[in-house]
């Protein structure tokens, strides 16, 4: 294969892997069985917390100056803030479809609580507009069948930027078939480039269906010194994307693969605008 359609392969040398590869429990703490925040990524916007709760459990948090998604990842909840109280239905897993969800704004404290227990995720991102707290039915979620052949995916854009509003936050999940390669070809969006590109920091969150499933991610330099991992992610893992070219995201044959991208950014308007890599765009787009 020519070094024209090759992606990049990772420096294991390089201290950035290390900081970007979020493996399973890493960040764990008393709250959450993954925690990223911004002080944790060296960014500014975007967070990732994953809380799990036994049959009857709850949880309470304040949002501080971000706004939350409460997204069920297995299970059912209650989530209470301010005046309102949202009956989320949830879903067994990830890979059994698209799921209801709760939208927590700024400056307010809410509870969730789950009669039957469950792992939820909450995506936030820093922000300044207080917007109200609201209900994402299930059945308003678009769901998009993107690419084709070994590099087709489904993306459920429960919060992409024209799908639900937030102030900052952007929110997709992705199903991967087993061998199959997404988030392709690789693209980035670390610069200002009004109506080309948007700068957003970005998480990725896996899981990979059946026991001993992995998958690999890659994330390459945009730039000199810029961001460069290639992580095999497993349930659990996370990988961070602060700059550079990201993807493929790769599952294993006989293993779908999930993952969940949270992203916000600096900029004024709420835009998901991305540039592919020059060298792996024909036949692609």
């Amino acid at each position: 294969m020519s070094d024209r359609t090759s992606v990049p392969m990772a420096d294991p040398d390089r201290t950035a892997s290390n900081a970007l590869y979020v493996p399973k429990d890493s960040t764990a703490n008393a709250q959450y069985v993954l925690d990223v925040d911004p002080k944790r990524a060296g960014w500014t916007h975007s967070s990732l917390r994953v809380v799990e709760l036994a049959p009857g459990g709850t949880h309470i948090f304040t949002t501080g100056d971000s706004e939350w998604i409460v997204l069920p990842l297995s299970g059912g909840c209650t989530v209470n803030t301010g005046d309102e109280q949202f009956q989320i239905l949830g879903r067994d897993s990830v890979f059994s479809g698209v799921t209801d969800f709760a939208y927590v704004p700024r400056d307010a404290r809410a509870q969730i609580a789950s009669g039957a227990g469950g792992r939820f995720a909450l995506a936030g991102a820093k922000c300044e507009r207080l917007l109200p707290a609201r209900y994402g039915p299930a059945p308003e979620v678009p769901v998009e069948d993107r690419g084709s052949g070994n590099y087709a995916r489904q993306v459920r854009n429960f919060a992409s930027a024209d799908a639900f509003e937030c102030d900052q936050l952007i929110a997709v999940e992705v199903i991967t078939p087993g061998g199959n390669w997404s988030s392709y070809p690789p693209h980035k969006h670390d610069e200002h480039r009004p109506g080309e590109e948007s700068r957003l920091e970005e998480i990725y969150y896996f899981e990979i269906d059946g026991p001993n499933g992995f998958g690999y991610q890659r994330v390459f330099p945009s730039r000199v010194g810029g961001s460069d991992v290639l992580a095999e992610v497993r349930t659990g893992d996370a990988v961070l994307v602060p700059d550079g070219w990201h993807g493929p995201s790769i599952a294993q044959p006989g293993h779908t693969m999930y993952y969940l991208n949270v992203m916000a950014g600096p900029g004024e308007k709420r835009e998901w605008r991305i540039c592919f890599h020059p060298e792996h765009t024909e036949g692609y787009q």
